[in-house]
């Protein structure tokens, strides 16, 4: 059984394959730290550059492979446009119903009107894309990322409900223990990931847990995973402990942020451990 394989062409779809690996990579927004604003302009100069090329290039079939990968570059655009913008239902119909308007629009130019760029003038249109591009990305890097402080009572105070004391174990009691605020101080929208963290209780023997969970009200399932310009948000910080059901006393502990558990206090402190060394302390 003999395959008649253009070797060529197969080189194309290859090429095709992995510059849709590339987009998808780079929209996940794990290479170069932008914003999401200038991630998604960048994305659709990419689609205008390979468009532009479309239109120039009339040789073999280079000038379809430039149209394939402008349209992977519109696809994952709209993708990425999609998810991070949290767009309704509503506004994911007119942005799908006016792609396909732009593609069939497009699709009639190269049939019938028959656009062809000369060289000259796709060469100018591309290097100014180019240079838009790198003023956004500069733009973006100078404005600044997204800041986080903490701001920590000083000491909380515990206790066990009437309702739990009659029980022989554990109860695990919430109790707020500070503010985290997230900033955007840029022009562009960017996105928020809140750092993880855990907590301890140290110089308290009662205290059965080496290791506390930490978490943010409301969590950030709950709320929107970007920040708009000039925007800013705050999560209480909350942390729960296993106290005795028998302990129905009140219980002062000391509140402090620290690097690690690793540490030891005469009075019972309660020790909130961020992993990210950015967080800046109120």
């Amino acid at each position: 059984m003999q395959f008649d394989v253009d070797g060529g062409k197969l080189l194309y779809v290859l090429g095709v394959v992995f510059a849709l690996g590339a987009l998808t990579y780079f929209a996940r927004d794990v290479v170069f730290g932008l914003s999401i604003t200038v991630t998604a302009a960048l994305l659709f100069v990419i689609f205008l550059c390979f468009l532009v090329a479309g239109f120039t290039i009339d040789r073999d079939v280079l000038d379809v492979v430039a149209f394939a990968v402008a349209g992977l570059a519109y696809v994952v655009f709209l993708w990425y446009v999609t998810m991070r913008y949290g767009l309704t239902d509503t506004g994911i119909f007119l942005l799908l119903s006016a792609s396909a308007v732009l593609f069939v629009g497009l699709g009639y130019g190269v049939r019938t009107v028959g656009i062809d760029l000369p060289v000259r003038r796709a060469g100018a249109i591309v290097l100014a894309l180019v240079l838009l591009s790198t003023l956004l990305a500069a733009a973006d890097v100078v404005s600044g990322d997204v800041t986080t402080e903490i701001e920590l009572e000083d000491t909380v105070t515990v206790s066990v409900s009437d309702a739990d004391a009659d029980r022989d174990d554990h109860v695990r009691v919430s109790q707020q223990v500070g503010t985290v605020t997230v900033s955007n101080p840029s022009p562009f929208t960017r996105p928020v990931d809140l750092p993880r963290a855990h907590g301890c209780v140290v110089g308290w023997d009662d205290h059965p847990d080496d290791r506390l969970p930490v978490q943010f009200e409301p969590s950030q399932y709950e709320t929107a995973d970007h920040l708009e310009r000039g925007d800013s948000r705050t999560y209480d910080l909350e942390v729960s402990l296993a106290l005795p059901a028998n302990e129905t006393d009140e219980q002062t502990l000391a509140v402090e942020r620290g690097e690690d558990c690793d540490v030891s206090r005469s009075e019972p402190t309660l020790v909130v451990v961020l992993e990210d060394d950015d967080i800046v302390a109120v």
